[in-house]
């Protein structure tokens, strides 16, 4: 880290002086004030979320000169995904990279949470992506006063156990992990597992003590999760495309003038297009090293698979909105 030589009496003076003049900052200021932000995930150290947050920090105090520092917290270290959430909504955390649990707290975006609603990437984007992404968005900053930034590629959710998955009734009466979405849980009922939620950051040990049998995740994620030292088996499910939101608390994003907000949205957009490039790069590069250490692939039929997830659509849909889920499934051509 760059180190600054101490300040003299007479420049902190100078310094406080300026800054008593007025809030915010100018990027070509030596006097400018810091402002110092906090950004959470659940991830390790190993994870792109991680590295694209530190992509997030790089541009941020690149393009401030400095003048916004930021701070991260990864593996869970300001809490699991709810968490996140609700120091958001109070302004104790600034950002968060959150997913599927803002459909706790606004319903319409755990649509996205269906599995086997999106048949491929491309499918995916289009929709978040487009007016029903922005729709989306608008209704969780509604209702939770927290502000999507932007949507990271996460790579398709893949499923890892300890037997070989080849086909919808290998899943019968499985126990496995799900996050807390509820969207997930119902579909995966459909599907004849046993889904049982549970935080993140016990699911190394609890797979390692036999509590549960099975997870699902992105490939990237089961990697830096280092999953793979607890599983034998990985299933190539595709059952859902996932994202993860880089969101930020409306409570901190007003207290900001717009010199500030300009220059987070512009580091947001090109920490998204860092994060996205390395899931496409390397996600096949982390699957070859997981085989290589023994995890055994299988392909089960996926057309099988979501027929049966499918069957949950509808009655989830008719708990949050209907309407928005029919538009979705028009918008995709079915």
């Amino acid at each position: 880290m760059k180190k600054f030589p101490m300040l003299t009496i007479k420049t902190m003076l100078v310094c406080a002086a300026v800054g008593l003049l007025g809030s915010g900052f100018a990027t070509n200021s030596q006097a400018a004030d810091k402002i110092t932000l906090k950004l959470g995930h659940i991830q390790t150290e190993n994870d792109f979320w991680h590295l694209g947050s530190l992509k997030f920090k790089e541009e941020l105090e690149k393009r401030s000169n400095g003048a916004i520092v930021l701070n991260i917290y990864a593996n869970s270290t300001l809490g699991g995904d709810r968490d996140l959430v609700e120091g958001m909504q109070i302004g104790t955390v600034d950002f968060g990279l959150v997913a599927g649990v803002l459909s706790n707290f606004e319903g319409t975006i755990g649509l996205l949470e269906l599995p086997y609603l999106f048949d491929n990437q491309d499918e995916f984007n289009k929709i978040i992506h487009g007016p029903i992404g922005e729709e989306i968005s608008g209704n969780v900053l509604k209702k939770t006063s927290v502000r999507i930034l932007n949507w990271w590629d996460r790579g398709p959710r893949q499923i890892t156990s300890n037997k070989p998955i080849n086909k919808l009734a290998d899943l019968k009466g499985l126990k496995i992990r799900m996050p807390q979405i509820p969207a997930m849980v119902a579909s995966f009922k459909a599907m004849g597992a046993n889904p049982t939620p549970m935080a993140w950051s016990e699911v190394y040990t609890g797979l390692e003590q036999n509590v549960i049998e099975a997870q699902e995740n992105p490939i990237p994620f089961i990697y830096g999760g280092r999953i793979q030292e607890v599983q034998k088996y990985i299933a190539l499910t595709d059952h859902k495309y996932e994202y993860v939101t880089i969101a930020m608390s409306d409570k901190r994003w007003q207290s900001l003038n717009e010199e500030q907000r300009k220059i987070i949205t512009e580091a947001a957009d090109v920490a998204t297009a860092y994060e996205n490039k390395l899931v496409i790069d390397k996600t096949n590069e982390l699957l070859e090293e997981m085989k290589k250490g023994g995890l055994q692939v299988t392909t089960p039929d996926k057309k099988e698979l979501a027929v049966a997830a499918r069957t949950a659509h509808e009655d989830y849909a008719k708990t949050v909105d209907l309407d928005l889920y029919k538009r979705i499934v028009k918008e995709l051509g079915r």
